[in-house]
């Protein structure tokens, strides 16, 4: 990476501490408000209504109509609906638009919808698809081994292939003006040819063909939610997997369409539009790596990076385009690459991960290094037009580690005594905390790093007085997690655990979780502790394909910043890099700010 290395050295290179936990949403919800978690109310990916103790998603949630009439089996609503953005605090770029600086913010994270701004804004990672999830794709297969239904993040839909042709549906959003809301269903055929390894597809006013191991470009579709008057738009695209013996074919999640978004993704509403006539079509998906797809094995290594390559090579087309322009004031670029794939392929680079394959190694493993000489390649176009005058600051927002075990918090809880479950199994096992007994439940786990208490006064049915008793159990269980051992490994699976109360600033302190679990390198929260199971086994193997990961001891994945200007600040954190920004500019710091300039 030569021109990381020329930066460091004509200027600075540090360690950038994280945020608590190192989550992406928690990470940049700092660096956007120079505040932490208790300023600006994310926590975890996933937060819970303390009263029904249902989780969602924390950064953003989409609403319907609040009132509406009923026609027969129509639903018409009165009024429209809303996406609403979750963080709390404004944002950097609000207030340089107060003080007349323009600023240009591409793909920033946890910014959907995007904050009203009057320089060009498109949002990043938490934007939707259109089925309003953060990625379901489908793959439809005429295989009879395969299990149909929905798998986490996508879709099995089994098809039949009839004199050579398939016909099937794809799936859109919940059609909220049908009474029940049921999906929106689009068809298409696809034609096989008996003979070669080729498929004529047909779909709406789209006809395009694909070889065997073929993508498709950007397909345009529209769902009709009402006819005549209401539908809305997506893109997608097709991927044929097989055509002989089986029929196999992957569709990725439907994005929203840049030219005409059915949810706000851009300020102004007509930038993702402007965007598209220069660039052409691009995801919008704030997640646009199918991780969900590789990890489902509906996509192999192979097809996963070519997937991955097409994201990235979007990205520097809209860099290129868009980065010339820039003549002053702040412009702000996030590349998913190395996150997404770190996340992916780490078991390609890393021999002692349960998944390690030596052969898919020797096929795959310089790919991640790859992305990495990509984002510098960026780095050296960049550095080639920015003048003495101007400030270039790079970052990461945290690091990476192995992801070899999982430890299960909710399992461990129960085993422990915190987590009672009822002696009459609730038949609905796809609830959270399904079969929990919360009038005798002291503590339970959600999200990836988050325990909470069962208090009374903010649970529904708490149990634990606020006060002495609840610090005194949180003492408990804080002594007992630091003393957790992997009994395969013998290593000390939990290196901190935090009190909110201690680490946070006010005033949504207690929205989040009592406590955050802070695991050691190679271990994380299990995927179904996440949302609220209870797996057999309190450790397990890491099979996932996503093998790389960072929801773990802060202290153990800084982050990166490097400058083209020396940094002053010894251990500068997330929080500093808004603070630093209004100094730049000459704007006073907010009182609500906990960082400071690192220069």
């Amino acid at each position: 990476m030569p021109n990381f290395s020329a930066l460091a050295q004509k200027g600075s290179f540090r360690l950038l501490t994280t945020s608590i936990p190192p989550q992406s949403p928690v990470a940049w919800s700092n660096l956007i408000t120079g505040m932490n978690a208790g300023g600006h109310g994310i926590f975890d990916f996933i937060h819970r209504d303390p009263h029904t103790l249902q989780p969602y998603f924390s950064a953003s949630r989409v609403e319907p109509p609040k009132h509406s009439i009923h026609l027969g089996n129509w639903v018409i609503p009165l009024g429209g609906g809303s996406a609403e953005q979750l963080r709390q605090g404004k944002s950097f770029w609000e207030t340089l638009d107060d003080y007349g600086v323009p600023n240009s913010i591409f793909r920033m994270p946890s910014n959907f919808p995007p904050v009203p701004a009057k320089g060009r804004t498109l949002s990043g990672m938490g934007t939707p698809d259109l089925r309003g999830s953060y990625g379901t794709f489908s793959f439809y297969t005429d295989d009879p081994m395969a299990a149909a239904g929905v798998v986490e993040g996508g879709q099995i839909i089994p098809v039949e292939v009839r004199d050579s042709q398939v016909a099937t549906n794809l799936i859109g959003p919940d059609n909220t003006f049908r009474k029940g809301s049921p999906p929106t269903l689009e068809p298409f055929t696809v034609s096989v040819d008996p003979l070669q390894p080729v498929a004529k597809f047909a779909f709406q006013d789209e006809k395009f063909v694909l070889r065997e191991g073929e993508w498709s470009d950007w397909v345009h579709i529209h769902f009709q939610l009402i006819p005549f008057i209401g539908n809305v738009k997506g893109i997608c695209r097709f991927y044929l997997k097989q055509t002989h013996p089986r029929f196999e074919l992957y569709v990725s999640p439907i994005n929203l369409d840049p030219a005409d978004p059915a949810l706000p993704i851009s300020t102004p509403k007509s930038y993702s539009r402007d965007l598209v006539e220069e660039v052409g079509e691009f995801y919008t998906q704030g997640i646009s790596e199918d991780t969900k797809a590789r990890s489902a094995g509906v996509l192999d290594d192979k097809e996963y990076l070519q997937q991955s390559r097409t994201v990235l090579a979007e990205h520097r087309k809209i860099f290129d385009a868009e980065f010339p322009k820039f003549q002053s004031g702040l412009f702000f670029f996030y590349f998913s690459s190395l996150d997404l794939n770190s996340h992916m392929l780490w078991r390609l680079v890393d021999p002692q991960h349960p998944e390690y394959d030596a052969a898919l190694a020797a096929e795959y493993g310089s790919a991640l290094p790859e992305f990495y000489q990509q984002i510098d390649q960026v780095l050296g176009e960049l550095m080639q037009r920015v003048d003495d005058h101007t400030t270039v600051m790079v970052l990461s927002d945290h690091g990476f580690a192995p992801y070899n075990r999982s430890f299960n918090l909710n399992t461990w809880l129960l085993n422990h005594g915190y987590i009672t479950l009822k002696s009459e199994p609730n038949p609905d096992q796809s609830q959270a905390f399904a079969n929990v007994d919360w009038s005798r439940t002291r503590a339970y786990g959600l999200g990836l790093n988050g325990l909470y208490l069962n208090l009374k006064g903010r649970e529904r049915e708490g149990t634990v007085e606020p006060g002495g008793q609840a610090d005194g159990l949180l003492k408990q269980i804080q002594d007992q997690l630091l003393d957790v051992r992997d009994p395969q490994k013998g290593l000390v699976a939990i290196t901190r655990v935090d009190r909110a109360s201690e680490v946070y600033q006010k005033p949504y302190t207690r929205q989040g979780p009592d406590l955050i679990v802070g695991y050691n390198r190679g271990y994380r929260a299990g995927w179904q502790t996440i949302l609220g199971n209870f797996p057999a086994d309190v450790f397990e193997d890491n099979a996932n394909p996503w093998s790389g990961d960072h929801c773990m001891d802060y202290t153990l994945v800084p982050g990166v910043l490097l400058s083209n200007r020396p940094i002053d600040a010894a251990n500068p954190a997330l929080t500093d890099i808004a603070p630093t920004i209004f100094a730049e500019f000459g704007i006073p710091q907010p009182s609500s700010m906990i960082g400071h300039s690192v220069f």
